[in-house]
């Protein structure tokens, strides 16, 4: 049973790693690397300031790593998956905008 067991997971990890494995499955990767890399900038740059800090950096991929998530999704015809990455895409857009528009405020007064 243990060795049948085995074999039905090779074979399920078989079929989804190796046999469907195409250029959407790369850019899926790829995506996915981009949105998880906000958090490896996110941690280095608080650790660096000794306190939470979220740069710039951190939307910058946000909103890469999204955008490609999302035309992955909709590729993919998966409703659940769009609609989570629509709304972050927003999500972090805005908060990009607040951002910028607050580094602006501070330059125009110094």
């Amino acid at each position: 049973m243990l060795v049948d067991l085995s074999r039905a997971v090779g074979a399920y990890l078989h079929d989804v790693f190796i046999t469907r494995l195409d250029w959407w499955v790369i850019l899926g990767f790829t995506a996915q690397a981009m949105f998880s890399a906000r958090f490896l900038v996110q941690w280095i740059a608080s650790e660096r300031a000794g306190r939470s800090v979220i740069p710039l950096a951190f939307w910058t991929f946000s909103i890469a790593g999204g955008v490609l998530l999302l035309a992955y999704a909709l590729y993919r015809k998966d409703p659940v998956f769009i609609a989570g990455q629509a709304f972050g895409v927003f999500v972090y857009v805005r908060n990009l905008y607040f951002v910028l528009r607050d580094r602006k405020a501070a330059v125009s007064a110094a």
